[in-house]
């Protein structure tokens, strides 16, 4: 027991004197949470640069204009008569989109006929498409509720009649988690998961891709090494809970939903991930060659993860990938418990999963380091 108490403690001290190591252990943290929400803070696109092509140069044009300079999404930068004219701003990007007032217009409307109102924008950026497409929605759609209102009195109905018989339903859209349905609530708390994973995961590995490279001691007893696992699951931990905790908080973020479900579930996902790194490293056994091949991980992992891209729409082999990789298991649980406020029984699915990843990645390192012994042992 001394030993393991020894072993632990030589390897926080050889983790945090490394200079590569500490980057990964402690310092990248810190920066990370920082510099990778800092610009979500507004959380919000608004006031993004449009045009109106008006060809109908009606009152009713000019009402929807004046709707589009006071919308608090759109910022309209000009109005033309020539489409033409806004393509090619678009193409210059000095406008993200643009409605097109067909020829007519005030004269179908007043006639009762449904008039197609075109809203082009540009489908590259995602973000921005869905401002001008929303922006524009609600600014026909508000012009187009009171011309209809006004057709209903002219019929003899009154003020009130005609906001029932147009609306006798009204829809309220409530966010239960988002409360902001801000971008950086959404993206930052999965991502910060991830982040979590890799840089625990790429430290683990440099720090014995290093212990192997430079040949000492070749002991491969199964308790040194775990307690050389705690010592970097542990610093996970440190990890999780800065961003979690305090990171979260500052942002002001969705946060403690299920605190104690959470802490308890970061266990098993830091120790799989330590294991993990350990049985890289043992097979890598180079400093260099673990962050290399770590590194291009992270983006096709954010995929598997399901919150940017549904996980049920994936292919079912890459559906399946998923389950072996801790983050991508950790996002779908810790999303639940911090943003949510699930309870360790509704998460119980993945809560197994990261179980068995921690002991299916545990005896991986086992079998690693004993590999890794003997190619010394040979080498000798």
């Amino acid at each position: 027991m001394r030993l393991w108490f020894s072993t632990l403690a030589q390897t926080w001290r050889a983790a945090l004197t490394d200079k590569g190591t500490l980057l990964m252990f402690i310092i990248a943290p810190i920066l990370y949470a920082f510099f990778y929400p800092w610009p979500y803070t507004t959380q919000e696109l608004r006031r993004v640069p449009v045009a109106i092509v008006d060809q109908d140069h009606s009152n009713l044009a000019r009402q929807i204009g004046r709707f589009a300079q006071a919308s608090p999404r759109l910022d309209l930068r000009f109005v033309t008569s020539s489409e033409a004219e806004a393509r090619r701003a678009m193409a210059r990007r000095e406008i993200e989109g643009y409605v097109l007032l067909p020829q007519d217009l005030k004269r179908d409307v007043l006639r009762g006929q449904g008039v197609v109102v075109p809203v082009l924008a540009d489908g590259a950026y995602f973000l921005i498409n869905k401002v001008v497409l929303s922006g524009f929605g609600e600014v026909i759609g508000t012009v187009s509720a009171g011309a209809e209102l006004r057709q209903l009195q002219a019929k003899g109905a009154s003020k009130h009649q005609a906001a029932l018989s147009r609306s006798p339903l009204n829809l309220r859209l409530v966010p239960l988690y988002n409360k902001t349905e801000g971008y950086g609530s959404y993206v930052v708390p999965a991502v910060a998961v991830l982040i979590i994973q890799q840089l625990l995961l790429i430290g683990t590995a440099m720090w014995v891709g290093t212990w192997f490279e430079t040949r000492r001691a070749k002991e491969s007893l199964l308790s040194v090494w775990s307690a050389r696992t705690v010592a970097f699951a542990s610093l996970g931990l440190l990890s999780a809970a800065w961003f979690f905790g305090p990171v979260f908080r500052f942002f002001d973020y969705g946060y403690a939903g299920n605190v104690g479900a959470a802490a308890l579930l970061l266990l098993p996902y830091c120790w799989a991930i330590a294991a993990l790194g350990v049985a890289l490293g043992a097979l890598l056994a180079d400093r260099e060659r673990a962050m290399q091949a770590l590194l291009c991980t992270s983006l096709p992992m954010a995929f598997l993860s399901g919150f940017s891209w549904p996980r049920e729409a994936l292919p079912p082999a890459l559906f399946a990938l998923g389950d072996f990789i801790p983050a991508v298991v950790g996002i779908q649980a810790f999303v639940r418990l911090n943003q949510m406020g699930a309870t360790l029984a509704e998460v119980q699915p993945f809560t197994q999963l990261l179980l068995l990843q921690a002991l299916g990645f545990s005896l991986l390192a086992a079998w690693a380091l004993w590999r890794r012994a003997r190619v010394s042992a040979t080498s000798a």
